[in-house]
């Protein structure tokens, strides 16, 4: 359903930051990428988005709706790159929520760009789209919270209004960018076995830090270094393989995965900026 080839990206003093970066993701696939820190990881998923202009190779969407259509995503412009955004249910490291709205209507937000401009302004959602957006809310186990402002939720909270965002999207693929770097290890726990779901209906592409975290949930996992991909295949890589993919930094990645059951998650009061919508 993705398929990206030889994606490059050059600074313009001509250094490789991506060199013919190539993967394939189809249905039923949740796939993790790794790497160290400026790996070019969150690169690739950005061009892949069209935030950043690659500067050569392709990237095609394929999806099932609208007769089995086809988006380039790296030349598509206008209504054709609007049409293709509505399809790529996105979930940021930052969460890109607005704060000082209510959980239910940061969900809701995931499908503006589907409705007409005026109904957005004078009458919003229908009854139907705010059962729909509340059923999203259940999936990800926030459904209680739907009336409470967003701001005043945990980080481990607002990441699941922002993957009911996504669901609530109905997108062709989901695309995560470090969804639980900013996560403790028990809230991480808990987002990655609601990303893992989702992959059967829908693929997850997702970039991680952690690879105790990918071996146990993902189905593949692509590594970068240096902005070459080095390693396609079997979640569960080797101590040494993951030496080679992290090098001196690799002491700081491997953690435990939590075995005990998830908590109940804390609020916080640590201020998080508030990013532009996606969508």
């Amino acid at each position: 359903m993705l398929h990206v080839e030889n994606l490059t990206k050059k600074l313009p003093d001509g250094r490789l930051l991506l060199d013919r970066v190539s993967l394939k993701v189809s249905r039923g696939e949740f796939v993790g990428i790794l790497g160290a820190s400026g790996a070019g990881k969150s690169l690739t998923l950005r061009c892949i988005l069209g935030l950043t202009k690659a500067d050569s190779g392709t990237a095609t969407l394929h999806t099932e709706a609208c007769g089995g259509k086809s988006y380039d995503l790296l030349t598509c412009k206008g209504r054709e790159q609007r049409n293709c955004r509505r399809r790529m249910g996105v979930i940021f490291q930052g969460f890109n929520l607005v704060k000082r709205l209510r959980v239910l209507d940061n969900v809701m937000i995931g499908r503006l760009a589907r409705i007409h401009p005026l109904r957005s302004w004078l009458y919003g959602f229908t009854d139907a789209e705010a059962a729909e957006a509340l059923e999203a809310l259940r999936r990800v186990k926030m459904d209680m919270h739907a009336d409470r402002i967003t701001g005043s939720l945990s980080g481990g909270e607002m990441q699941r209004v922002a993957i009911a965002r996504a669901i609530f999207q109905k997108p062709a693929i989901y695309l995560a960018d470090e969804p639980i770097a900013a996560l403790d290890p028990s809230n991480s726990l808990g987002i990655m076995k609601l990303l893992a779901p989702l992959a059967q209906e829908t693929p997850v592409v997702g970039v991680f830090h952690q690879p105790e975290m990918t071996a146990r949930f993902c189905t593949r996992v692509v590594a970068i270094k240096a902005g070459r991909v080095v390693y396609d295949g079997d979640p569960r890589l080797s101590h040494n393989q993951l030496q080679d993919i992290y090098g001196d930094e690799l002491m700081q990645v491997l953690r435990p995965a939590p075995t005990t059951p998830e908590p109940a998650i804390a609020e916080s009061s640590r201020s998080l900026p508030v990013l532009a919508n996606f969508a």
